[in-house]
């Protein structure tokens, strides 16, 4: 799990609107409409599934200290 909130930190968005935007940053809203229609295969649909969880939940603040690093 650890692995994963470091990706979230370290990986870009790789297509859409929001190309570029490191995922811990793509808004909530743009994460609910992913949970909604689906999160796309592997690795990339994994991280944002995490990182809609994390919004949703009220939890972004758990990746502070990993953007330090």
């Amino acid at each position: 799990m650890d692995e994963s909130l470091e990706l979230l930190v370290k990986t870009e968005m790789p297509y859409g609107k929001h190309k570029g935007t490191l995922l811990a940053d793509l808004p909530g809203n743009y994460l609910s409409w992913f949970a909604r229609e689906g999160f796309p295969a592997g690795q990339l649909g994994r991280l944002l599934a995490l990182m809609h969880e994390l919004d949703h939940n009220g939890l972004r603040d758990l990746l502070q200290p990993l953007r330090r690093r």
